[in-house]
């Protein structure tokens, strides 16, 4: 599994991209009351596509963080594939998540907290690292786990 394996050190890029997509998730919890997860996607150090997870508030189960960002950065650069690109996003991606990342020919994704239920980034699938597909996805996991992981228990503490 992928967690096995040092994960290298992260840039202070790293971090402050991270910085953002946890300011998202906030948003998404302090805005639109949805579960606390923000996702940035960058090309060239630059930000081309933000999300946050609205599934409740588009009525839609795919509107996750991850594909929201997916979606603006298509608009913004108007192609449907993002060679090169980083996925910033504060929980492991889910399998839906994962296989759109892979389609997307996204090149790497940094995540914060891992997810022990639904995570396809090694938690419980290899969906992003599998040699099955034509595209493999280098994935570093527990960049400001740690902040990523509270806004996620405080959240569903808050709602029980």
């Amino acid at each position: 599994m992928q967690h096995d394996t040092p994960q290298p050190d992260f840039s202070e890029r790293d971090f402050a991209f991270m910085q953002r997509a946890l300011a998202l998730a906030m948003h998404a919890r302090d805005v639109e009351g949805e579960v606390p997860v923000g996702a940035v996607l960058v090309l060239n150090d630059n930000v081309v596509g933000e999300g946050w997870n609205r599934n409740i508030t588009l009525n839609d189960p795919s509107a996750h963080a991850e594909i929201g960002a997916l979606r603006d950065g298509g608009q913004k650069l108007g192609n449907h594939r993002f060679p090169g690109s980083i996925l910033y996003v504060t929980l492991e991606p889910c399998a839906m998540c994962a296989m759109a990342l892979v389609h997307a020919r996204v090149a790497r994704v940094v995540y914060g907290a891992t997810d022990p239920k639904t995570g396809a980034a090694g938690s419980v699938f290899d969906t992003l690292t599998s040699e099955l597909h034509n595209h493999r996805v280098e994935v570093q996991g527990g960049l400001l786990a740690e902040a990523s992981a509270r806004l996620l228990r405080d959240f569903f503490r808050a709602r029980r």
